[in-house]
């Protein structure tokens, strides 16, 4: 090789050369169970560089989405995720930056070909969130019903409510079990946990620090959890007129990034994500800082969550 040759060469791999050596993580291999965050800010508001909460767990080509905040159908497409592979629904509790595009995720999957059943899960009143939203689009599914020769959506959906922990469903892919967790005044608020043939994934919801959610998340593969920068909670909510009560909120319903990796190091997981990031949009909290509070208390394997990371 000339030095042109292997000057040129080395300026095209340096890029991922110095990702490898500074530890950033790298995509997953398509192989197997796929974990896709879709998006990873906490709270409803949107924002430029993070869509709010969502994530996807692939296996054997069939999606199962967890949570539905606002734009989780387009963040599926830029993660090459088919709308129509989609099977299942996990929604975690109602806040709206969890559940504001639960329906228009499966009415949007339905225009992109689904015709398939898609079974629900969440706590009430799911069913009836679903039969709202398809009394809302009533008029566009029967015009196109009518002028495209589509199925109906509406028998295509099947809403299940869960009220308790426990087992949720098993089908040829995973099984799903579920925990309540301590995030008021939602009521009651969900954990999931994903087996798969071939890993383990946890989803924490949003939640306090919680004890079920340990337990659940026993040796887990892989650990999403929330978390939150206490510090940086003043300039998040500086220029809103219910700042108070806003912090208040913040502080007591979540979990920081210190406590989540209590959970982790207690849980034995082997990789720790951080997502519903709060604040998720500030300067000053940079990856570092998450990292660095979060490894005071867990030592194995951490990731700062972003959109569309394959973990």
């Amino acid at each position: 090789m000339d030095r042109r040759t292997f000057l040129a060469t080395a300026t095209a791999l340096a890029p991922g050369l110095r990702a490898v050596a500074h530890g950033a993580p790298q995509p997953a291999s398509r192989a197997g169970t796929r974990l896709i965050l879709l998006g990873t800010a906490g709270g409803p508001r949107p924002r430029a560089t993070r869509g709010s909460p969502a994530q996807v767990i692939i296996a054997n080509e069939a999606a199962y989405v967890v949570d539905c905040g606002n734009g989780v159908a387009r963040q599926l497409v830029a993660a090459g995720v088919p709308l129509r592979s989609i099977r299942g629904v996990f929604v975690t509790h109602h806040h709206s930056d969890h559940n504001a595009d639960y329906g228009t995720l499966l009415l949007l999957a339905w225009t992109a070909g689904l015709a398939t059943p898609v079974h629900t899960w969440g706590p009430p009143p799911l069913k009836r969130n679903t039969e709202t939203f398809f009394e809302m689009s009533a008029t566009d599914i029967d015009a196109r019903m009518r002028d495209e020769g589509r199925p109906d959506l509406r028998p295509l959906v099947c809403p299940h409510e869960l009220n308790s922990a426990g087992h949720v469903v098993e089908d040829a892919n995973l099984r799903v079990t579920a925990t309540i967790v301590d995030h008021p005044p939602m009521k009651p608020a969900f954990a999931y946990r994903f087996d798969v043939a071939d890993r383990s994934i946890v989803i924490s919801g949003d939640t306090r620090p919680s004890d079920a959610l340990v337990a659940l998340a026993r040796g887990a593969d892989v650990l999403v959890h929330e978390a939150l920068i206490a510090a940086a909670v003043d300039r998040l909510v500086a220029n809103v007129p219910n700042a108070s009560d806003l912090k208040r909120s913040i502080l007591s319903h979540h979990t920081t990034a210190e406590e989540a990796g209590r959970v982790a190091q207690a849980a034995a997981v082997g990789t720790l994500v951080l997502s519903h990031l709060i604040p998720a949009e500030d300067p000053s909290v940079t990856e570092e800082v998450w990292l660095e509070a979060t490894r005071r208390h867990f030592h194995g394997r951490m990731i700062v969550g972003r959109d569309l990371l394959e973990v």
